[in-house]
């Protein structure tokens, strides 16, 4: 038999065991212990189909949250406290008592209805499918909407941005989509506007360089039928997302970004690059590989007299591939990150064939 002390550490536990399923922390998604990764044999792959994919997680999502309460009166059964379970249907206990134990038979059997109402009609009422509809052409379905998303997210161009522990944003070459645990926000970019409207900043660390700001972005969509929904990203984030986009994010007056270190790195770095030599060159250029955005526009050759020492900057035969800002990332991305202010002076690795290069080994191109 329980005390009501032991009662009280079960439910405080149990409790601590919902929060982490509803909303998992970063140890549970490392070890896998996610309801996207637990059931991955029954969803497949997010990549094949993407719309599918999650009108299938979300059902089973729906169904697991409704049987939070009656795991928690089952597990006071597992313990051994069938009688005091059994005594909260008498009328001697409190009406609380009796609507919540009552509740816990109540859900699963009001998601399993829910469940079989959005799957009528090959799951035309899910809400997935309810956002997809507003964008039908021509009397298409919705089934069409869903289709193009699945091509577009199986792009390599797309950027995807995890903003919390179920949310996430993305922005392929015409969509934008806020992915929730039991619903997708949708909206074309070709008639929505985005609106920078709240920014908030918090007190970091002294490893994360004092600071993290966060902008709450607006998307509206010009069609009558279609919500505006809300989407909320780090401002490291804030560019890579501003460079998907097709339409430009506004910015009111009022609302003031900061720039993250790497943007302050990335216009320090195209500073020192423009007052190196220049590569001239008569053959025609690709988008960069890293971006796929930007045309190619920066050249790695030895400049810089430094030739002693085991890592001696060396020449670089390949050809130019990379844009600038996706070059100064890369040279950021293999220093210190702890150390920031040596960035500059430190050396770095051509992606592609590994010669070792400085930033004054990094030339505009001409062509």
């Amino acid at each position: 038999m329980f005390h009501d002390s032991e009662i009280l550490l079960y439910t405080i536990l149990y409790l601590l065991i919902c929060g982490c399923i509803v909303y998992p922390p970063v140890e549970f998604t490392s070890s896998g212990l996610t309801i996207s990764a637990i059931f991955s044999s029954f969803l497949k792959s997010e990549n094949e189909h993407f719309v599918l994919y999650h009108i299938k997680q979300s059902v089973i999502t729906l169904f697991i949250y409704s049987l939070l309460p009656l795991g928690y009166v089952t597990g006071l059964w597992f313990f051994n406290y069938s009688e005091e379970i059994i005594s909260l249907w008498t009328f001697d206990k409190s009406l609380l008592w009796q609507l919540f134990t009552n509740s816990c038979f109540i859900f699963p059997l009001l998601a399993l209805y829910q469940i079989k109402t959005w799957s009528d009609d090959n799951w035309k009422n899910h809400p997935i499918a309810v956002n997809l509809s507003r964008f039908c052409n021509n009397n298409g379905t919705w089934l069409s909407v869903a289709s193009d998303i699945n091509v577009e997210f199986r792009r390599v161009d797309k950027i995807s941005i995890q903003t919390n522990a179920v949310s996430r944003v993305i922005a392929t070459e015409n969509w934008i989509l806020k992915v929730t645990p039991l619903t997708i926000f949708v909206a074309h970019q070709s008639d929505a506007t985005l609106n920078a409207c709240h920014t908030d900043t918090h007190t970091m660390s002294a490893e994360n360089f004092g600071h993290v700001q966060y902008v709450t972005i607006e998307v509206k969509s010009a069609r009558d039928n279609v919500p505006p929904f809300k989407i909320r990203v780090n401002t490291a984030d804030f560019r890579d997302l501003q460079d998907r986009l097709a339409r430009p994010i506004t910015i009111t007056p009022d609302i003031l970004v900061h720039k993250s270190l790497m943007d302050k790195f990335v216009d320090t770095f195209r500073e020192v690059v423009q007052d190196n030599p220049v590569y001239s060159t008569e053959e025609e250029l690709d988008n960069c590989i890293g971006c796929m955005q930007k045309t190619a526009n920066v050249k790695l050759q030895k400049v810089c007299t430094d030739n002693t020492g085991d890592n001696a900057c060396v020449t670089c035969y390949c050809r130019p591939m990379w844009c600038m800002e996706c070059m100064a990332k890369w040279f950021a991305s293999r220093q210190d990150n702890e150390r920031p202010d040596t960035w500059l002076s430190s050396k770095c690795t051509c992606p592609m064939c590994r010669a070792t290069f400085c930033v004054l080994d990094v030339c505009m191109v001409e062509s």
